[in-house]
């Protein structure tokens, strides 16, 4: 992969229902690092974890500009595609949107997650209006295009996560978001069998799920068709549950066996500065 739009395109290709892309989701460089080491095929980032690592509360908390700024510290750090969580777009309206897209390319991504959930608006209700939310779809779409890139735009619908409405809602948002550019549809909070198999029957194009403890494992889910699967802030929260044992153990007890397990610290530099 020589440059921007040949890791645009081989990310496209890793989507396939039922061999799909498992994305342990990261959220600073090293933790890209240690992914790629692992033997991902590309790399997502986690909101949460990425503005948790910023100082900031998850749900669009954060600047736009130091989102993207860590996203680009990420990319800089593998070789492996790199798929950007922008929230709900960090902007309030699709000309804005058009601006985090053009940004997080420019920062060296290759493809963006789009939430349709609202982020205090006062509205009262947990989505946006599905024809606001196409729009702001077709920007990054369009944004995308004139920058030259395939970018993978996946529509994150959040239906089931909110507890909004089931499958038929859901696919109807994801038929409009489809139309409006999105090139695959994400769904988080659904992970019954049944479930995601009437969401892979009905969606016109690769499903994304995210998994997590009690979800089915990664063979069940390929067998159902799903394309993609991620575990969102999953990673980042075992990790900082780690740091809250490790915290606890030192202090009350006065002992390490927590960190038992750690990465020895020169194979952490050595995975940075292969990077550089």
């Amino acid at each position: 992969m020589t440059n921007q739009s040949d890791r645009a395109s081989a990310f496209h290709d890793l989507h396939l229902p039922g061999t799909p892309l498992v994305l342990p989701n990261a959220w600073d460089a090293v933790s890209a690092r240690i992914v790629e080491d692992a033997g991902a095929a590309a790399v997502a980032t986690t909101s949460a974890g990425l503005v948790w690592a910023l100082g900031a509360p998850d749900g669009e908390r954060v600047d736009r500009d130091a989102a993207v700024a860590a996203v680009a510290r990420m990319a800089r750090a593998v070789t492996v595609p790199v798929t950007a969580d922008i929230e709900s777009g960090y902007a309030e309206d699709a000309e804005g949107v058009a601006g985090t897209v053009r940004a997080v390319i420019a920062a060296g991504a290759v493809g963006v997650n789009i939430e349709d959930a609202l982020y205090g608006t006062g509205t009262g209700g947990p989505l946006r209006d599905v024809a606001e939310q196409a729009e702001r779809i077709a920007a990054a779409r369009e944004a995308a295009d004139a920058a030259g890139v395939p970018l993978f735009v996946n529509a994150r619908i959040d239906t089931f996560l909110s507890g909004a409405g089931g499958v038929d809602l859901t696919l109807a948002r994801a038929a409009a978001f489809r139309a409006a550019g999105a090139d695959g549809i994400f769904v988080p909070g659904a992970v019954d069998p049944g479930t995601v198999k009437e969401l892979v029957n009905g969606v016109d194009g690769p499903l994304n799920v995210m998994a997590g403890p009690g979800a089915p494992p990664v063979a069940e889910l390929a067998a159902l068709g799903v394309a993609r699967i991620s575990v969102g802030s999953g990673i980042a929260q075992a990790a900082h549950a780690l740091v809250r044992r490790a915290a606890r153990e030192l202090l009350d007890r006065g002992t390490y066996g927590s960190l038992t397990d750690a990465l020895a610290y020169g194979e952490v530099n050595a995975l940075l500065e292969q990077a550089r």
